[in-house]
Formats: structure tokens, C-alpha cells, sequence
């Protein structure tokens, strides 16, 4: 496949379905419809260098960030079709009433804007979907409805800061590591 052709109209309709499925299926956090996408379900959070990998690893995925925040959301900015991926840009939202693994809960609410591409092989099956967004937008946005005035406040932001330490030292995930330049014919 040539990278500068577009597939015909018609697999470009079905991969934004599939991917449109997609997003609802993840707001009604129906995982199963939202698995059902994938034959293989694969994410890739490039900001946190973290691979989720298979049906049991992008459950837990599921189920922590729902947990962090059970009332995500998206709205989408613009949608994309390449060679291989529809690419979406969106805004993720959400409020944090449960612990982020170690950062405990702010109550604050987080509107990130993020980019997702998700990547079809030759076979048309989705094979990935790659996230890209900035963790520190996403932080600013918790951390900012603490109180700092009071006791009870600094306590908490001690904690989210702790926590933020806890997952900073993670060595990155190698499948996102190990990557090779295009072979640019000119």
C-alpha cells in the first residue's frame, strides 16, 4: 500500500464507525463492546510510555481510570483519516473522585486535550490505538482545587505529590522504545 493513497470511500466509513463504536462504547463502559473492536485490544499511552496489551491488561486499564474518574468523557475537536489510522483529536474530561494508583482523589474536574490514532492493518482490523496527551495538563487540572490554606489541604497535596513520585520512576515500556526511522525513497 502506497502512503500517499487513500483506501476507497467505503473503508474509510467503516473505520470511522468502528472508531465512532469505539468512544461510545467507552463512555457507556461497555467492555465488551469496546473490546469487540479489536481482534487484539492494544493501547499505547505515549506520555506515560505504558503498553496495555491484550483483553486482561486493557480491562485493568478500564477499571482503574474509571475508577479515578467514573465520569469520563470525550468531546471530539476534529477526526482524521490516513493510510492506516483515523486520527481523532479530543477533549478528555473528567472529575477525580477515586485514587489514580497512588494519587489519591482531588474532586477536581480535568479537561485535556488529547490525540488518538487509531492504527488498522492491512487486514482492516483495528491493532492499536495510540494516545498522546500531556500528563502535566492533566495534573495542573487536579492539583489546582486543593486548598493550600489549610491543614487538610497540604496533607492531601503531599499525597498527590508522593503518588506523582510513585509513578514517575517507571522504566518505559520497550515496545515504545524500540522504534526504526521510514524509509524515505528520494
Amino acid at each position: 500500500m502506497s502512503r500517499f493513497v487513500l483506501p476507497p470511500e467505503d473503508v474509510l466509513r467503516a473505520r470511522e464507525k468502528l472508531v465512532l463504536d469505539h468512544f461510545h462504547d467507552e463512555v457507556a463502559q461497555d467492555w465488551d463492546a469496546t473490546l469487540s473492536t479489536f481482534p487484539h485490544p492494544h493501547y499505547e499511552l505515549i506520555a506515560q510510555m505504558t503498553v496495555h496489551d491484550g483483553d486482561d491488561e486493557v480491562r485493568g486499564y478500564y477499571a482503574d481510570t474509571r475508577v479515578a474518574f467514573p465520569d469520563q468523557d470525550h468531546e471530539i475537536i476534529a477526526f482524521r483519516h490516513s493510510v492506516d489510522a483515523v486520527i481523532v483529536e479530543f477533549w478528555l474530561l473528567g472529575t477525580h473522585k477515586g485514587p489514580l494508583g497512588p494519587i489519591p482523589a482531588t474532586g477536581a474536574a480535568h479537561r485535556t486535550r488529547m490525540t488518538a490514532y487509531f492504527v488498522f492493518d492491512e487486514n482492516e482490523r483495528l491493532v492499536t490505538e495510540r494516545i498522546y496527551f500531556d500528563q502535566l495538563t492533566i495534573l495542573k487540572q487536579l492539583v489546582a482545587g486543593i486548598d493550600r490554606r489549610s491543614p487538610r489541604g497540604l496533607l492531601k497535596l503531599a499525597r498527590v505529590l508522593r503518588g506523582l513520585l510513585t509513578m514517575s520512576g517507571g522504566t518505559p515500556d520497550p515496545r515504545l522504545l524500540a522504534t526504526t526511522p521510514p524509509d524515505f525513497v528520494r
